[in-house]
Order: structure tokens, then C-alpha cells, then sequence
């Protein structure tokens, strides 16, 4: 009796799953190229760049983003594209450039989510396609049926079938499962960095267009505060 070994079992488990078996191995392929971009792209220094996110913060009220403008021309983070619209030597309001910040920001979220729509879709179908594939087997287990069962061995072969049929459902929910938690786990992540780019964005604008007011206002508002 010929003994296969643990490759040759795992094989063979994925050939009996026939045509439905290969799409859910495709699945299974495309989740994880996903995965691994989405892993790479997106890390926070990748996104929100430690010099970029330090110079704002060394700002000061009333500054000029200069050596800002150098450092976001020379880098393709998501921070620094929505900071290119800021810093742009142009005479733009305030509200302006909000409104600007706002439109480039969506951009830069859509490319975030990037890929991130073949995980979702992979999450209702691969349950599916295993439940199909399940069927598919039973139909052909069931119909062997039909021609009569007249030993021990029958009856183990049929039920050996049965698992083969199952199989693929098995296989369905394990890629599944998987790409639920990332797909949970990305979206999570990106809304968490939308939130401190915000924040960095903000913090920028609200310094540049700092007012410092003139010394003889100010002297006006004491004057007036001491008579009343």
C-alpha cells in the first residue's frame, strides 16, 4: 500500500476540490498580494513622513512654511501631497485653501483604500464559491448513489466523497476569515491616519495664518479695559 506523504496529502486535498477549488486558490492569491501591499503601503512613515510631521510641529505662529515647501516637493507621501496645496506660494485665503486641503484629502484616502475592495469582495465570495463547489460534489456523490450500494466499501467511498465535497467549503471560510480581519483591520488603520494628518494639516494652517496684532491695538484694548 502506497503511503503519501504530508505534501503529496495537501496536494491531492486540492485537486479533488476540482474547478472550484482552483478559483478559491485564486482568491486566496489576490488576498494576499493585498494584504502585503496594503502592510507596506500603509506604514505610518510611509504615509505621515517623521520629518515632514517634526517641521510642523517646530513651526511657529506667523512662520512660513519654506523648508516646508522643499521637503513635501521631494517626497509622494499621502501627508505630503495634501501639504503641497498648503505650502503653494499662491495668495489664497484661508478658506481656499481648506476647501482645497479637503478635495486633495479625499484623493489621497481613495488611493489608501486602494486594493482594499478585492478583500471585501473576496469576503462574500469565497464562502460562497466553497458552498457551490460543496454542492457541486454532493450532486455527483449523491447521483453515484442512484446506482446502488451494494458493499462496506460503497458505503466508505460515498462517504469519503461526501468529504471531498465538503472540502471546498472548509477551504472558502479559511480564506474568508482572514480577509475579514484585514479588511477590518486596514479600514481601521486608515481612518486613524486620516485623523492625524487632519490634525497636522490644521495645526499648519492655523499657524500660517496666524494674526499677530499690532502693538497699538493692543495698547487700545488695555486702555479701554482699564476705563471700563
Amino acid at each position: 500500500m502506497l503511503h503519501l506523504g504530508p505534501l503529496d496529502n495537501i496536494v491531492q486535498f486540492f485537486m479533488k476540490g476540482g474547478f472550484f477549488m482552483g478559483l478559491l486558490l485564486a482568491c486566496s492569491l489576490a488576498a494576499l498580494t493585498v494584504i502585503l501591499l496594503r502592510l507596506s503601503g500603509l506604514r505610518r512613515r510611509a504615509v505621515i513622513p517623521p520629518l515632514i510631521e517634526r517641521e510642523i510641529g517646530k513651526m511657529k505662529p506667523g512662520d512660513q512654511p519654506e523648508h516646508l515647501r522643499h521637503l513635501v516637493q521631494d517626497d509622494d507621501s499621502a501627508l505630503s501631497n495634501i501639504l503641497e496645496v498648503v505650502v503653494r506660494p499662491f495668495e489664497l485665503t484661508k478658506q481656499e485653501i481648506i476647501d482645497l486641503v479637503q478635495t486633495r484629502a479625499r484623493q489621497e484616502i481613495v488611493r489608501l483604500e486602494g486594493g482594499l475592495f478585492i478583500l471585501e469582495i473576496i469576503v462574500g465570495i469565497a464562502p460562497l464559491l466553497g458552498l457551490l463547489g460543496a454542492v457541486n460534489g454532493l450532486v455527483r456523490v449523491f447521483g453515484n448513489i442512484g446506482s446502488g450500494v451494494t458493499s462496506t466499501a460503497d458505503l466508505k467511498g460515498i462517504a469519503g466523497g461526501i468529504g471531498e465535497a465538503l472540502s471546498t467549503t472548509i477551504v472558502g471560510l479559511a480564506i474568508a476569515i482572514p480577509s475579514l480581519i484585514a479588511f477590518s483591520y486596514f479600514s481601521r488603520r486608515i481612518e486613524r491616519l486620516a485623523v492625524e494628518m487632519e490634525s497636522l494639516v490644521t495645526d499648519l494652517i492655523e499657524k500660517m495664518f496666524h494674526r499677530i496684532r499690532p502693538k497699538a491695538e493692543t495698547e487700545s484694548a488695555k486702555l479701554e479695559e482699564a476705563v471700563q
